[in-house]
């Protein structure tokens, strides 16, 4: 079974957990995920399956989009609403002051990861030093907020749509967010609406894939579906199964390629009239 499955993934699961679930449902060995949730998030989890493992990777590095729930006037030590309090408070904001707040955390930044995370430094889990009662100084990482807005609320809770680079930790983008407010804040929910090529509408609950496992299964083509496609001819398709470049008359960017028979090969590069795969699907 090779293919992509997106999976709707319900509250208290881990990533992890649902791998291993459609590792046995599919009975492949071979199968990722195209970018971690906490078992609090819910929503677009691309499970792949076979030799589509070679393309998750490309999905947890795409860009992602969330629906977050902010609770003001509350601080955790895991920054979300499962962890511990540190402090409470009453909140009460307007929304006009969300809004002016929220416009300075778009484009590029620095973000420090939480503790309660899978990170490593010097070979040890953040979670695992956290849970140990060990808090250590963490390197900032680069990361972009590409859009922001605020969806409703007021008061102390509201919710946002945040689209951002791989890497970005929203609970903690929320508490930054809380600081900035002066009144702290955390993630009282989370919901991924798209992951790269793969949108909310498009997934389906474990309970559909369990019951009707193979027509839920997208062909791996389909997360370059930004991507034009070209057919390429027998010795072209020859040299791209070798692992060599070929000559193509296209222009110059990224393509999917076919064989004749509409089987998918690549996703490759056409420069300068030459065509060469970036990386390899088909069955070998």
């Amino acid at each position: 079974m090779t293919g992509i499955v997106i999976v709707d993934k319900p509250a208290d699961w881990t990533s992890h957990d649902v791998v291993a679930k459609l590792r046995g449902k599919f009975k492949t060995k071979r199968v990722g995920h195209g970018g971690t949730l906490d078992p609090i998030a819910t929503g677009v989890l691309p499970i792949f399956l076979g030799r589509a493992t070679r393309a998750a990777s490309i999905c947890e590095n795409a860009e992602k989009e969330y629906i977050a729930g902010l609770r003001l006037g509350l601080v955790t030590d895991t920054q979300d609403i499962t962890g511990n309090v540190i402090t409470s408070s009453t909140a009460d904001v307007s929304a006009e002051d969300i809004e002016a707040v929220i416009l300075g955390f778009l484009g590029a930044q620095k973000q420090i990861p939480p503790m309660y995370s899978a990170v490593k430094i010097g070979g040890c889990k953040l979670y695992d030093l956290a849970r140990s009662g060990v808090e250590i100084e963490r390197p900032s990482r680069d990361i972009f907020i590409s859009e922001i807005e605020l969806i409703e609320g007021g008061g102390s809770e509201f919710l946002l749509r945040i689209v951002c680079s791989k890497g970005t930790y929203i609970r903690t983008l929320l508490h930054d967010i809380g600081a900035e407010l002066r009144c702290g804040g955390t993630l009282s929910s989370l919901r991924r609406t798209r992951a790269g090529a793969f949108a909310i509408d498009m997934a389906h609950t474990l309970d559909e894939i369990l019951e009707n496992a193979e027509k839920t299964v997208l062909p791996v083509d389909s997360i370059f579906a930004e991507y034009p496609d070209i057919t390429l001819n027998p010795i072209q398709t020859q040299k791209c199964k070798n692992g060599a470049s070929c000559q193509l008359s296209a222009p110059d960017g990224k393509y999917r390629a076919y064989a004749p028979g509409g089987e998918f090969l690549a996703l490759g590069e056409v420069k300068d009239g030459a065509f060469k795969s970036i990386k390899s699907f088909f069955e070998i």
